[in-house]
């Protein structure tokens, strides 16, 4: 937690010192920053929240390796594997089996999935991110070759402070 703060404290007075260059330069530099950094912190605690609720409530499953989901897409060479003749299988208990496998689309999925996007720690900084952009270019202020490399700079503040707070 510490380090979060001092990393964002650093970050704070480096961006202060260009306001010593100009006016122009540090507001575009200042609004990019926090916007960017906003974003990040609020998806990373969206997610840590998200995941930690599907956690509580038991409903996450257990999912394959990736590279096993890259080669066996489908679960072609499971080890679970029907040995008995074909005769002494009953198709239609297995054909009902595997389409309960089946993830269907649900209110509840749908529930789930608006809920993790449509929070306010989400939508907040994206607010300011379009409100700031759009002041600077009313006020002839916005500056695109410092606003731009400036959201990458939040990007990197925000993702190493959301790891340090947040985890």
């Amino acid at each position: 937690m510490r380090k979060a703060i001092k990393l964002i404290l650093i970050s704070q007075l480096l961006i202060l010192g260009t306001y010593l260059i100009s006016f122009s330069f540090y507001i575009n530099l200042q609004v990019a920053f926090l916007s960017s950094f906003f974003i990040i912190l609020g998806a990373s605690y969206g997610y840590k929240k998200m995941v930690k609720s599907q956690v509580d409530s038991g409903i996450f499953e257990e999912k394959r390796d990736l590279l096993d989901e890259i080669e066996d897409p489908h679960g072609l060479y499971d080890e679970e594997i029907n040995e008995a003749p074909f005769e002494e299988l009953d198709l239609k208990a297995i054909v009902k089996e595997e389409k309960s496998k089946i993830k269907t689309f649900s209110v509840k999925s749908m529930k789930q999935g608006v809920k993790g996007s449509v929070s306010a720690f989400r939508l907040v900084p994206y607010v300011f991110l379009i409100l700031g952009f759009i002041a600077l270019k009313n006020n002839q202020l916005l500056d695109i070759a410092i606003y731009l490399p400036s959201l990458l700079v939040g990007i990197v503040v925000g993702s190493i402070s959301g790891k340090e707070l947040f985890s």
